[in-house]
């Protein structure tokens, strides 16, 4: 392991996690939220993710524990800890209220006070929540009308949920690149565009408790910094377990932890990225986007090789 390709694992780490501070930015500066654009951004995520998940870091894990156990053995050992990264970033999301998700959508009357200041505030009084599926009619409106205090806490909810996501992404990302700089991009790019959403879901709650534009944005840019603060976890580990080498890592060791990124991808697709593009878009817009990145992945995966 170079110096060199540790530098590109950690800057891939950081665009990653930088990309919640762009949606909080999105929020605040843009004149208007394009839902559709979120909307197929965020299938086109969750396609990348399921297409390399199943057919670029699942079978490596396989093939190193194949390699280290034995073709049946291996095989076994392969599904378990793919089902291990499931388990894992399930038992984060049972930690995590419900009330709090990290993928609430908002509508644009809650969203235009944050960029345009003169926009009145919404009346959400006289509007009832809806805990299911928004667009941006009016009554998408979510239930801000509660105390601040109430508000602050859910907007700090709502960022240390996205913190504890962020963190295994952040260390998957740093790992995968280390291990294969393509991939590392593509899983990079996944997981930017599945950020952006997240940084305008904390911007929200806490620009409604505080009135303060530069506070929603702080917490909603240092939510996303879990993700290179991973990927640093993950060079530590690497320099006190194999000396800075990761191909001095046991190879039954570097396969469990791919399969289990795997499994950790795929329930981030399934559980968070594909209900959030449908509850964006409109008609087929998630699953063009679904579409549209598991052909770019399959495309770009082609020409490397």
């Amino acid at each position: 392991m170079t110096l060199s390709n540790v530098g590109i694992a950690l800057a891939l780490t950081l665009f990653a996690g930088l990309a919640t501070g762009i949606g909080s930015a999105i929020a605040f500066f843009a004149k208007r939220t394009n839902y559709r654009f979120l909307s197929v951004s965020t299938g086109f995520s969750a396609g990348v993710m399921l297409y390399v998940s199943f057919v670029e870091i699942l079978p490596k894990g396989t093939e190193a524990l194949s390699q280290a156990y034995g073709v049946p053995p291996g095989h076994w050992a392969s599904v378990g800890a793919f089902f291990a990264g499931i388990a894992l970033i399930g038992l984060i999301d049972n930690f995590i209220p419900a009330a709090e998700n990290p993928h609430e959508i908002h509508a644009e009357d809650e969203l235009a006070p944050l960029h345009n200041r003169k926009a009145p505030l919404p009346d959400f009084s006289d509007i009832p929540a809806q805990p299911s599926r928004v667009h941006h009619e009016a009554e998408g409106f979510h239930d801000h009308s509660r105390p601040r205090r109430k508000l602050m806490r859910m907007g700090l909810f709502m960022a240390l949920a996205i913190t504890i996501h962020n963190f295994p992404e952040g260390l998957a990302t740093f790992l995968a690149a280390l291990h294969d700089p393509q991939l590392g991009v593509a899983i990079a790019l996944a997981l930017a565009l599945h950020n952006i959403p997240e940084g305008i879901s904390v911007s929200v709650p806490i620009f409604y408790a505080t009135g303060k534009r530069s506070t929603a944005f702080f917490y909603s840019f240092m939510s996303g910094m879990a993700e290179p603060v991973g990927a640093v976890v993950a060079w530590f580990g690497l320099q006190m377990l194999a000396g800075g080498d990761s191909d001095a890592l046991p190879i039954q060791w570097m396969g469990g932890l791919f399969s289990a990124v795997a499994g950790i991808m795929v329930y981030i697709s399934l559980d968070e990225l594909l209900p959030t593009s449908q509850a964006y878009g409109k008609g087929h817009d998630s699953l063009f986007g679904l579409l549209a990145g598991m052909g770019v992945m399959s495309l770009s995966l082609l020409l490397m090789m």
